[in-house]
Formats: structure tokens, sequence, C-alpha cells
């Protein structure tokens, strides 16, 4: 295995662990464990939350899972087709479960703080699918490559969030809901300024302005 290749398998490890982590709420009972432990017996009794919580984690399930393979360049070019209706997979499940995902934030455990947190995150969520689409349908390719690097690394915010969390209570010692808090903003952030440096860095090197060893 060449070393090169080591961050793509990570990164493809964890966007599938991660996007079939849903299935534990469909095959086991919950309640008090996972997402869960910090909802009342009244929210998850609620028919609309349940509903727009399994619509939110089942299609961002399938976002994960589908969406990691759509940035192999080999991939892509070789399977069209496979790359097309993948997304036309993946488009859809960002809308519905960043749908969902707004309004479950308004229940987020924490309070405010969480609220604005996942809240701003799925609205950033839809926003970039949105425009990630719109710019496929305009043929505009190079926009629609940097728009689904934006959306992917908010998808990837399920991943970085079950990563913070353990780690802010086991290495940092932190309270759960303190920890819950700045997670909330802390899982996505990062992932889009790193997207934002990713974009920047292929338009540089598309302009000419850096060479591809810089």
């Amino acid at each position: 295995m060449k070393s090169k290749n080591l961050p793509w398998i990570i990164f493809a490890f964890f966007a599938i662990a991660i996007g079939l982590y849903p299935l534990i709420y469909y095959i086991f009972d919950m309640h008090g464990k996972g997402l869960w432990r910090s909802k009342t017996e009244e929210l998850l009794e609620n028919t609309i939350w349940h509903t727009a919580f399994y619509i939110h984690i089942t299609f961002g399930g399938i976002a994960l899972l589908t969406g990691w393979t759509q940035f192999n360049r080999r991939l892509r070019e070789k399977y069209l087709n496979t790359h097309r209706l993948i997304g036309k997979i993946y488009v859809p499940s960002v809308f519905l479960s960043s749908i969902a995902g707004f309004y479950i934030a308004f229940f987020a455990y924490g309070g405010i703080a969480s609220t604005l947190g996942f809240g701003a995150l799925a609205t950033l969520w839809f926003f970039t699918v949105l425009k990630a689409y719109t710019s496929i349908l305009k043929r505009d390719f190079k926009q629609h490559e940097n728009w689904m690097i934006r959306n992917y690394a908010l998808a990837f915010a399920a991943v970085t969030l079950r990563l913070w969390l353990p780690f802010s209570q086991a290495a940092l010692h932190m309270e759960f809901i303190t920890a819950y808090r700045i997670i909330s903003w802390l899982c996505w952030v990062p992932n889009l300024i790193i997207a934002e440096i990713i974009v920047n860095k292929r338009a540089s090197f598309e302009s000419g302005v850096l060479s591809p060893k810089s």
C-alpha cells in the first residue's frame, strides 16, 4: 500500500463506518443510548421529531456512504454514468437530511448554542448542495466540484462529531453538555475551512499561481 493512499483510505473508512451507523437505530433499542441519551421521553415519543430524526440519520447516512466515491478522479472519469447515478442519489439525500436536521436542531441538547450550531450546519449543508445542483444544471463543472467539496465537508461533520465527543471527554475531561455545545460548531467549522483551502488551492493551480508541488 502506497503511503500517499493512506489519507484516502482513512477518509473512506470513516465515511463508510459512520454512514452505516444509523443502522443501529433500526436494529437495536437505543433508548438512553447514543444520540438519544440526552433526549427526554416526551421528545422521543413526539411523532414529528421521531420521523424527522429518522429522515435525518437515514438520508445523512446514504449521503456519507455515496459521496466519498465522487472525489476519486479516476473512478469518476472511468465510470461517468455511475458518477451521475450516485449524484442523483446523493443530492436528494442531502436535501432531505438537511431539512430534517434543521428541524431537530431546535431540540438539540445544550440549548441555544447547540441549536444555532447545528441549525447553521443544516442551513449551509442545504445551501451548498443547492449551489452544486444548480451549477451542474448550468454545466459549470468547476463550480459544481467546488460546491460539492464544501458540501461533503459539511456532511463529514457526522464523522468529526463522533471523533470530537469521545476525545473531549476522555482526553480533555469536559462535561458532556459543555463539550456538546462546543462541538455543535467544532464538528463542521474546521471542515468547511479545510474545504475552502482546497477550493482556493485548486483555483491557484488552474490559474498557474502555484505549481503542483507547492
